[in-house]
């Protein structure tokens, strides 16, 4: 799937650009090494970049993992998380010596670049003076970007978030010719903030997780997206991914236990979920929920509205907050439940979590929001509710409680899904993929 822009983009430049003896950075090559750049890292979602980054190792690819920054440390939840951190190059804080380092980057870059970077944010569409004022203070981490790459070896970087880390690595490719990659996870282009043109504009290749995400950008981005784009979800490891234990319907005996993952936001729609929890114990029926996930701030921010919507529908008995989990907590929990609802407002497609527990040939009710349909068909291998709507929830959770012939064929069903179009190794092979063939232009 390709879009055909007017103008040359960062890779074509290179491409058709006379080669310089002078010049440490060359288009990438086969089974090299490129940078691996994720926000905050390494965090309670970031588990499906993790496996990105371990199939692009299977596929020859070395990754140097880079990040913004670490996040708080109860975010640090995966049994990998100490591992992943020792081998992290962070671009927060600057030392005294990155600050050297990068000033010496961006020196050795010359006029000519720092006016067209200058130009860049100047033109930055839709953002205020403010907002620009600080995409004019990340040239410093775009610096130290440029050295990492020289110190480790890499020319070139793919960034899994088109937010404010695009933007570094834009000018990064501006100030020290390192080409670039961009995933957009959405679950709207809007969802990773101003300046999408630009971040587009100056990338090698991209990769979309959803079709409706692809076309969205097709609209919108189309003068400004690399002539190489495609759709590729992230996925689950089925190696690791599986279940113990075949799964069990609920008996109509013992607590019914509902299970959800999802970092605690808003747009997760955890109330919805937990007022269902209220309606299926007010028709009878002991339903229990666990809520695995952490808000931002590390549970200093939503978490407290999550607090307050439990206790004020009288659940704190019924409704248990786990935190951040690892993954392993998280395959237990797909274990013993019986229903995997989310309640989400917007989604690509579908929560990772989500793509697990069907993995895990769990029934899963979801709500039928952004591209979740092209994850889950209607009754087929989930089923699908309005957003925003406790009571519609309710009625297909109880529904698969009362129905274990559908509980055990929307499980089954939800694994084949997973198996035939959500692999880890999906994403992973559309980069190496397109890094061979900017080797090969």
């Amino acid at each position: 799937m390709t879009s055909v822009r007017p103008t040359l983009n960062r890779t074509q430049e290179l491409a058709t650009a006379k080669p310089s003896v002078q010049s440490f950075y060359s288009i990438p090559t086969p089974k090299t090494t490129i940078g691996y750049l994720i926000p905050e890292f390494p965090a309670q979602t970031h588990i499906f970049l993790w496996r990105e980054y371990q199939a692009l190792t299977d596929l020859g690819i070395n990754s140097k993992l880079l990040s913004t920054r670490k996040p708080p440390k109860n975010l640090m939840s995966h049994s990998w998380s100490e591992e992943a951190q020792k081998i992290t190059s962070y671009l927060f804080p600057l030392s005294l010596r990155d600050l050297l380092d990068a000033s010496l980057a961006i020196w050795k870059a010359g006029p000519a670049k720092w006016l067209q970077s200058l130009k860049i944010i100047l033109k930055a569409p839709g953002m205020s003076f403010k907002q620009k004022l600080y995409l004019l203070a990340l040239i410093p981490f775009a610096g130290k970007l440029v050295r990492l790459a020289k110190t480790q070896g890499w020319s070139h970087v793919h960034v899994p978030c088109c937010g404010n880390v695009a933007n570094i690595a834009m000018f990064a490719s501006v100030l020290g010719d390192i080409t670039y990659s961009l995933s957009q996870l959405g679950p709207t282009l809007e969802t990773y903030g101003p300046n999408q043109e630009q971040k587009w504009k100056y990338a090698a290749f991209g990769l979309f997780q959803s079709q409706q995400l692809y076309q969205e950008a097709q609209t919108k981005l189309a003068p400004f997206l690399p002539k190489d784009i495609d759709v590729a979800p992230v996925g689950v490891n089925l190696d690791t991914i599986k279940r113990q234990h075949p799964y069990v319907p609920w008996n109509g005996e013992e607590p019914c236990r509902i299970y959800t993952c999802g970092r605690l936001n808003p747009v997760k729609g955890h109330i919805y979920v937990i007022e269902a929890i209220k309606i299926l114990r007010q028709q009878g029926i002991d339903a229990r929920l666990q809520i695995a996930g952490e808000d931002e701030e590390g549970g200093r921010g939503y978490r407290k509205v999550i607090e307050r919507c439990i206790q004020e529908n009288a659940l704190t008995e019924y409704v248990e907050l786990l935190g951040a989990v690892s993954e392993e907590r998280n395959r237990q929990a797909y274990e013993e439940a019986h229903v995997y609802a989310m309640g989400s407002l917007n989604e690509t497609a579908g929560a990772v979590a989500t793509m697990e527990a069907m993995a895990m040939e769990m029934p899963v009710v979801m709500t039928d929001v952004g591209a979740t349909c092209e994850l889950i068909e209607h009754e087929v291998d989930g089923i699908l509710v309005p957003p925003e709507n406790s009571q519609e929830l309710a009625i297909a959770i109880t529904r698969i409680l009362q129905d274990q012939e559908l509980a055990l064929r929307l499980g089954k069903a939800a694994r084949k899904k997973i198996a035939a179009k959500f692999s880890h190794r999906r994403s992973a092979e559309k980069i190496h993929d397109f890094l061979n063939k900017i080797a090969n232009r």
